[in-house]
């Protein structure tokens, strides 16, 4: 029957290895969401540029972040491209695949905040003698960021969490990566694992909580 002797401080031992760890997957996830915001600011513009191959490019990325398995993302861009002779690194090729991942579901977030925002704003950029482009920057670009603010928190949690299939394409320095490393050294899978749960937690709560408060100022007006 049940007879497990639980050794927490074996793994409470391993806890600055498993934060350093943490930092990795931060990092990673930061640096995601960054790219993604811009390539999904990039992306918006295109659908709203009335050309057909601009508009074309950016559904099928959109299409195909939003529809395929993220793993899928991943794999394509660490097993796909070497096919054609382009190798990129564990940590670079979880980095691609998460910010493609991002980007397309950002775009359509932003898509839909720009249904929220009037058409009569760009309108009114334009009769001050400001180009479509320029609307788009000074006038419609920051209520669109303000309104996708929350969803875009949302986002950055999916990113943390998404960091763990790193392992899958030899990545052993985020989070999950040195929680598995430990494993294999240690034999303690409850207590590594259950620790490493618990600082996922604790980020992805951290991120939710200061979200909230940042947008509570963001749409006080």
């Amino acid at each position: 029957m049940f007879n497990y002797t639980f050794q927490w401080k074996q793994a409470l031992n391993r806890l600055p290895q498993m934060l350093d760890g943490a930092l990795v997957t931060m990092e990673i996830a930061i640096l995601s969401m960054a790219l993604g915001i811009a390539l999904a600011i990039l992306l918006t513009v295109f659908r709203l540029s009335g050309s057909r191959p601009l508009m074309a490019f950016a559904t099928t990325w959109v299409e195909i972040a939003r529809n395929t398995p993220a793993l899928f993302q991943i794999y394509m861009a660490h097993f796909g491209v070497a096919s054609f002779g382009i190798h990129f690194s564990p940590f670079v090729s979880i980095l691609i695949g998460i910010t493609f991942n991002n980007a397309g579901y950002l775009t359509e977030n932003f898509r839909g905040a720009l249904k929220a925002i009037p058409d009569t704003q760009g309108r009114a950029g334009r009769s001050l003698g400001l180009t479509q482009l320029q609307s788009f920057r000074y006038i419609i670009l920051p209520q669109m960021l303000r309104i996708s603010f929350l969803p875009m928190t949302n986002q950055m949690v999916w990113a943390i969490l998404m960091t763990s299939l790193g392992v899958t394409v030899g990545m052993n320095s985020d989070l999950y990566g040195v929680t598995q490393d430990l494993n294999a050294l240690t034999f303690r899978t409850f207590e590594l694992f259950a620790l490493a749960a618990v600082i996922f937690y604790l980020i992805t709560k951290t991120i939710t909580i200061g979200g909230r408060l940042i947008a509570a100022r963001l749409f006080r007006y």
